[in-house]
């Protein structure tokens, strides 16, 4: 018999059995189904039981009862089929267009993190988090006293915002009102909310390339074209800037050009302030790791001198952790508004504990001198990996954007960009982690071999070894 195979000895087993024989079309509507003496017999079960699963089935509309017949499959069941659903390549006709181009982008998802080496940037050594600190800031947020628990403001926790004014202003230099800050979750969602509000789907945005591959994509999924400015050890080449007008904003990373770690010069800025000025665009700025210099004090962001234009993007992922999902917007005041409605509408508000803790963290001191702390140590860091990359590959590599930031990037002479997936296939295949820098250009072109190294995650000691084993598994050139 067609129920026969749902043996399941509960209510809810035999229920789900039936109703998904009904949904795929082993028992049609009009058809009979089994009555309830007879299925309890055959499962084993009590007719309670079976009674059970029918009510369920009746009141959700997959079965009709008459008086003195035996229940049928009600005439309305849609019968579904996988081979029925229509398809354009591998994406649903029903899918939005924003859904279709985020369909075609690759597909980059985190690694297990069991590798004992590994490289990838973006990752913080877990002892590096100030648990106890933490831990006090939220069990005192969370015990605090509220007339109610509602939703919060979508801006971010007032509490948080005059913190992170303060803070701002003696760490980075920028001067704002508390209002012209929006808490948003990581500096992930600030470049999307960027798109949202300030591009429209055929817009050109001028991108680094190479540039931050999530960023590109957040433009490529609203329908915007990026258009690749050439970077070099100063950033992003202004002299190619495009004329005026034409384009809505530029995305860059000014205090550490991601990944190639050059930083804008003074006159680059000018310039690209001055073209966003007379093209009535915006320039998104982001400071993604600007609490990390090592030779000098960090840059002054783009955003002091930016008359305006500049929308300025920080985060905590980098000094405490990324698993908080904490950044923050800081805004012209024209934008306020439209950002804060526009966030609203995406999550109506950050997560308030998480919140409050940072802003006590702040307010106490406590977390600049973790930043300072963490400066220390990834600085010793940094100088590991160069040291133990020096003295085993030597003149084989070249390493840039050292000054700055918890990444550089190593090429590798003698070898092509087209050895690299082979290059870190084999290291993972040691237990090594290393990331092609190929995924953070838009345009293939000849060059060498490179790639991404982060160092934050890794004790010092670990650091050397990986270098080490790395340099077993390096191909002849």
């Amino acid at each position: 018999m067609r129920h026969a195979t749902h043996t399941s000895a509960s209510a809810r087993g035999i229920y789900l059995g039936l109703r998904d024989q009904i949904v795929s079309g082993v028992y049609a509507p009009g058809d009979r189904l089994p009555s309830t003496r007879a299925l309890a017999e055959e499962l084993g079960v009590s007719r309670t039981t079976v009674t059970t699963a029918f009510d369920q089935l009746i009141s959700e509309g997959y079965v009709t009862v008459r008086q003195g017949a035996k229940a049928t499959v009600a005439d309305n069941v849609a019968i579904s089929s996988t081979d029925q659903e229509p398809r354009i390549g591998n994406v649903y006709q029903r899918l939005s267009g924003y859904a279709k181009r985020a369909m075609e982008l690759p597909s980059h998802l985190p690694g297990s993190g069991n590798l004992r080496y590994d490289f990838r940037y973006g990752d913080v050594a877990p002892d590096d988090f100030p648990r106890l600190a933490w831990r006090k800031a939220l069990t005192t947020a969370v015990l605090a006293r509220r007339e109610r628990l509602g939703y919060g403001h979508p801006a971010g926790s007032l509490h948080l915002r005059q913190a992170l004014q303060g803070y701002l202003w003696r760490a980075r230099g920028i001067r704002c009102d508390a209002e012209q800050i929006v808490v948003v979750n990581g500096s992930q969602q600030a470049v999307d909310l960027c798109a949202r509000v300030l591009v429209d789907p055929g817009d050109r945005v001028l991108v680094e390339e190479p540039c931050y591959a999530m960023a590109r994509y957040v433009f490529l999924t609203v329908g915007a074209e990026p258009v690749p400015m050439r970077c070099d050890s100063e950033g992003m080449d202004t002299a190619c800037l495009p004329e005026p007008g034409r384009h809505t904003l530029a995305f860059v990373t000014p205090s550490h050009q991601f990944p190639l770690g050059g930083v804008l010069s003074v006159g680059r800025r000018r310039q690209l302030v001055e073209w966003a000025e007379a093209g009535n665009a915006y320039v998104i700025e982001d400071d993604y790791d600007g609490e990390y210099r090592y030779d000098v004090r960090p840059i002054p962001p783009l955003y002091i001198s930016g008359k305006g234009r500049v929308v300025y993007i920080g985060t905590v992922s980098k000094t405490l952790s990324p698993t908080l999902r904490l950044g923050y917007l800081v805004l012209p005041k024209s934008l306020v508004e439209p950002f804060v409605r526009c966030k609203q509408i995406a999550d109506r508000h950050g997560a308030t504990f998480e919140q409050e803790a940072l802003a006590s963290l702040i307010e106490s001191g406590i977390y600049e001198r973790h930043v300072r702390k963490m400066r220390r140590m990834n600085s010793e860091r940094r100088a590991a990996f160069l040291g133990a990359m020096l003295e085993v590959f030597g003149d084989r590599v070249e390493i840039v954007g050292t000054s700055a930031g918890l990444h550089v990037v190593v090429w590798f002479n003698g070898f092509r960009g087209e050895d690299e997936n082979e290059f870190a296939r084999k290291a993972l295949a040691a237990g090594v982690g290393i990331y092609p820098i190929s995924r953070s250009f838009s345009q293939q072109a000849e060059r060498r071999a490179g790639f991404v190294f982060g160092y934050a995650s890794m004790p010092v000691q670990g650091i050397a070894e990986g270098v080490r084993l790395l340099a077993a598994v390096l191909p002849p050139c």
